[in-house]
């Protein structure tokens, strides 16, 4: 099985080059969620599937490689149930994360990172708006508080 450095350093290797809306490299992203997850109380699983949550659905690892890591079941099964997949709808969504265990505490801090003030603060008010309505329906679909997450 990967280390959870191992795994730190695959994430960082996939997704080498990319960034997010805001133009930051993407690995401060996957930092933050992971790091989230560990604040949260995570276990190792939840924390390599933090480090790995957008690596299938950012098209950085393919969801045969995923299989064929030196992962656990349950960190690769978390990973596939919060890469959403193409025409699929926020309910079916939110149905697979909250169906899998431990995934949900992964798009929790998921969640929490993306709807940060501060990372939204840089982004025009058109797509601020609209992330922040989606992040904040995406909540709602998992049932969690408003409280719960905001932070991270």
């Amino acid at each position: 099985m990967l280390t959870l450095t191992e795994v730190e350093a695959l994430a960082r290797a996939v997704h080498e080059g990319q960034t997010d809306k805001a133009g930051r490299p993407y690995a401060e992203h996957l930092q933050a969620v992971a790091d989230g997850v560990r604040q949260r109380g995570g276990d190792a699983d939840q924390i390599a599937a933090a480090w790995l949550h957008d690596a299938v659905e950012d098209d950085a690892l393919s969801e045969t490689r995923l299989r064929e890591a030196a992962l656990s079941d349950r960190t690769k099964a978390i990973v596939l149930a919060v890469t959403k997949r193409t025409g699929e709808t926020p309910e079916a969504y939110a149905g697979r994360v909250l169906a899998t265990p431990g995934a949900l505490l992964v798009k929790e801090a998921d969640l929490a990172h993306n709807a940060d003030p501060a990372r939204l603060a840089v982004l025009d008010a058109p797509t601020r708006s609209r992330l922040t309505e989606k992040y904040t329906h995406m909540r709602a679909l998992l049932g969690l508080t408003d409280d719960a997450g905001t932070t991270g």
